[in-house]
């Protein structure tokens, strides 16, 4: 499949792509299977801050895995260079083991067609560095959500966890969270459903919020 070099939009489907990775070669879809992905790059091997989240992903493997999420990482060198690194992850992170693969993409193919390269951040050779690029795929293979951070900026993956939660309630019910929601916590019935449609949908009930214009828009209801 021919590579998109511009942005991605919610909803768009991921490109296929094969990877030589630190676990050998995939074809993307193969290796997701029916899983949702979270796939996220990485400006360069040992490098501090890239340190810190690969070990925070390896220790989060077990709630990615209960929500069916499929982690792999991107980083703009070889696999030789990932399969040392990897050691100074696990050695940092105190991990026993280190669950998931990295892409290598020393000649920022993907980094480029995926649109993920930071302009303003550049490595000792001149060339643009590899933004934090976030993008969680579902199992149909489309685009759910993307990020993109400054090379300088760590990402928070108690929030990506968040994110995904919510995105998996919300495709099966018909709610949208709030700010700051968490999992448990009350959700915003969707101004598309009709009152006659509450009793069926939300048996917990639901609670109107007054606001001055008088418009009944603002519904809560415990988590469905």
């Amino acid at each position: 499949m021919k590579m998109p070099c511009s942005p991605l939009n919610i909803g768009d489907q991921f490109p296929n792509f094969e990877a030589e990775t630190s676990v050998g070669k995939i074809d993307f879809y193969d290796w997701m299977n029916d899983s949702w992905a979270i796939l996220f790059s990485h400006p360069a091997d040992f490098t501090p801050v890239c340190t810190t989240e690969l070990a925070r992903v390896a220790a989060l493997i077990p709630e990615f895995l209960k929500r069916g999420v499929k982690p792999i990482a991107l980083s703009c060198d070889t696999v030789e260079s990932h399969k040392g690194w990897i050691e100074d992850i696990k050695s940092f992170g105190k991990l026993p083991s280190f669950e998931y693969p990295i892409i290598a993409d020393d000649k920022r193919l993907l980094a480029h067609q995926l649109s993920m390269l930071d302009k303003d951040e550049l490595n000792a050779d001149g060339l643009p560095l590899t933004c934090r690029a976030v993008f969680i795929v579902d199992e149909k293979k489309k685009l759910r959500l993307s990020i993109l951070y400054p090379a300088t900026t760590g990402r928070n993956f108690d929030e990506i966890l968040r994110v995904i939660d919510s995105l998996q309630l919300t495709q099966t019910k018909s709610v949208a969270t709030p700010a700051d929601w968490q999992q448990g916590g009350k959700c915003m019935v969707l101004p598309t459903v009709k009152g006659e449609d509450v009793p069926n949908l939300f048996p917990k009930g639901i609670e109107t919020i007054e606001v001055p214009s008088g418009k009944g828009y603002l519904r809560t209801t415990p988590q469905p």
